[in-house]
C-alpha cells in the first residue's frame, strides 16, 4: 500500500512539473500588461479611443497638478519602468526627464505625438499675437497646449495609431478602424465649434494662463493672458490689462483650475466682471471642448 501511495505522489509531482514547463513564462510586466504612458488626462482619452481595451493607459501628471513645472515621483518612475511606451506631447518636463526614464527602462519606446505639427510660440506679452513657428525653431518657448485644438489632435491621433500599430502589429487594423471613428468625431466637433463661435463679433477673451493659443488660432479669436511668461503681472501690467479689458468690453475672465484666481479677481472687480473656472485637463476631452466653446460664445457676445 505504501509503495502504491508513493507511486501516486511521485506521478503527481511529475505531472505538476510537466504542466509548469508548458506554461509560457512572463517576459516582463510591461509586455504582459501592455502598459503605455501619457503625460496628461486628455491624452489618455485619445489613446483609449484608438487602443480600446487592448492597452492599459497610465497618466504621468495627476489631476490638480500642473504639467508646466512637473517632476515625477518615485512611484511614477516605477510606472515608467513597467511600461512599453511613452506617448509624449511636448511638455518641457518630458525632455528634461527622458534620459532618466530610458535609463530606468532601456526598452521604453518613445512616440512623439506632435511630430509633423507646426507649433505656436508662447506669447511674450499679453497683447501680442501668436506667431507660428516651425517645431525645430529654438528662438523662443513653444506652446505645449496642443490638445486644445481639434485640428492638432487629429495629428496626434494619427501618430498614436501609428505607434500602437508598431507596438502591436496584430491589431493594426483595429487601431486604424478606431482612428477613423475618432477622426470623424473630431471633424464633427470642429464644425460644431465653428458654428458656435461664428456669430461672435467681439473676438477677444481674457484668460489667466495663455493655454488657449491653438484654440484661438484655429477659430480666429484673440486670447489676452494675465500671466506673463509664468509670472503674475506687475502693478503696471495689471493697470494695462484693466484698461484693455474695458476697451474690449470683456466681462469674464477664464482661469484654469490649477492656477490662483487672485489677479483675475482683481481685474474682474475693476471691470465689474466675473471669474469663470475652466478645466483644460479634463479626461472627457470631447465634451469638455464643446463646453468651453459654449462658455466662450456665451461670454463674448
Amino acid at each position: 500500500m505504501t509503495k502504491k501511495i508513493n507511486l501516486i505522489i511521485g506521478l503527481s509531482i511529475i505531472g505538476i512539473i510537466l504542466l509548469s514547463a508548458c506554461v509560457p513564462q512572463k517576459t516582463s510586466d510591461a509586455a504582459a500588461k501592455k502598459i503605455v504612458i501619457v503625460s496628461i488626462l486628455p491624452q489618455q482619452y485619445f489613446v483609449e479611443r484608438i487602443a480600446g481595451d487592448l492597452f492599459e493607459i497610465k497618466v504621468m501628471v495627476d489631476p490638480g497638478q500642473s504639467a508646466e513645472n512637473y517632476e515625477p515621483t518615485p512611484e511614477k518612475m516605477k510606472m515608467v519602468s513597467d511600461s512599453l511606451a511613452y506617448f509624449t506631447i511636448g511638455f518641457p518636463f518630458e525632455k528634461n526627464w527622458m534620459d532618466k526614464f530610458t535609463a530606468g527602462n532601456p526598452e521604453l519606446k518613445i512616440y512623439d505625438t506632435i511630430a509633423g505639427f507646426e507649433l505656436l510660440a508662447m506669447p511674450e506679452h499679453h497683447h501680442e499675437g501668436e506667431e507660428v513657428l516651425e517645431e525645430e525653431d529654438q528662438g523662443g518657448e513653444l506652446d505645449p497646449h496642443v490638445w486644445l485644438s481639434p485640428r492638432a489632435v487629429k495629428v496626434q491621433a494619427q501618430n498614436i495609431a501609428a505607434g500602437l500599430s508598431e507596438l502591436d502589429p496584430e491589431n493594426a487594423e483595429t487601431y486604424q478602424t478606431n482612428l477613423n471613428s475618432f477622426l470623424a468625431d473630431i471633424d464633427q466637433l470642429d464644425q460644431e465649434i465653428q458654428a458656435e463661435l461664428a456669430p461672435i463679433q467681439n473676438r477677444n477673451f481674457m484668460i489667466f494662463h495663455p493655454a488657449m493659443g491653438y484654440f484661438a488660432h484655429d477659430y480666429e479669436l484673440e486670447q489676452i493672458s494675465i500671466e506673463i511668461e509664468g509670472t503674475e503681472p506687475s502693478a503696471q501690467e495689471m493697470a494695462a490689462l484693466i484698461d484693455e479689458a474695458q476697451a474690449e468690453g470683456i466681462k469674464v475672465i477664464f482661469v484654469q483650475k490649477e492656477f490662483s484666481t487672485r489677479s483675475a479677481e482683481t481685474i474682474a472687480k475693476e471691470i465689474d466682471g466675473s471669474v469663470v473656472p475652466i478645466d483644460i485637463l479634463s479626461a472627457d476631452w470631447l465634451n469638455n471642448m464643446r463646453e468651453m466653446a459654449k462658455n466662450l460664445a456665451e461670454t463674448m457676445q
